[in-house]
């Protein structure tokens, strides 16, 4: 943070009085007071993090979801992680949505660096099971869980709403 002692510089431009217990008007004595945001981001992760990245708190995440399309050459997945995607929008989940085409082993090292709350995955074997993997970043709980219940199962478990 940073703290300048104004003193009474500006307060005797601007006519900024305080009446002492005497009565008498006197210029007020001015500081001013910052944190700066980069500084608080920084504390945050220097706080939480392990050996594989970040693990923001729920509070200050940048994203409430990681949501991973582990076979984007599958159009079957993509359409169920794109409906997945809308749908937790809709429901008031902030998403960040990995539909790059990259390895699936790639995608989870990536996600446990960036550190979002809960990883929500599909693949073709959930898909085939009708589920979806979803990880609490912070304990590395792993639950499998339909698709239709992802919603409802973050609601319960999560703090963001």
């Amino acid at each position: 943070g940073q703290v300048f002692q104004l003193g009474t510089k500006y307060s005797e431009k601007l006519e900024a009085t305080f009446q002492d217990e005497d009565g008498t008007s006197k210029p007020m004595i001015m500081g001013c007071y910052g944190i700066g945001v980069t500084r608080t981001v920084a504390a945050v992760i220097e706080q939480h993090h392990d050996e594989k990245g970040i693990v923001w708190p729920e509070s200050v995440a940048p994203f409430h979801i990681h949501l991973l399309s582990l076979g984007t050459h599958m159009p079957e997945i993509v359409e169920a992680c794109d409906n997945l995607a809308e749908s937790l929008a809709e429901a008031g989940f902030e998403v960040l949505y990995d539909d790059r085409d990259e390895r699936p082993g790639g995608k989870f090292k990536d996600a446990d660096l960036m550190g979002i709350p809960w990883q929500v995955s599909i693949g073709k074997k959930s898909l085939e099971k009708g589920v979806c993997e979803i990880t609490r970043r912070s304990s590395g709980e792993r639950s499998e869980v339909s698709i239709e219940e992802a919603i409802p199962f973050l609601k319960d478990r999560s703090n963001f709403q």
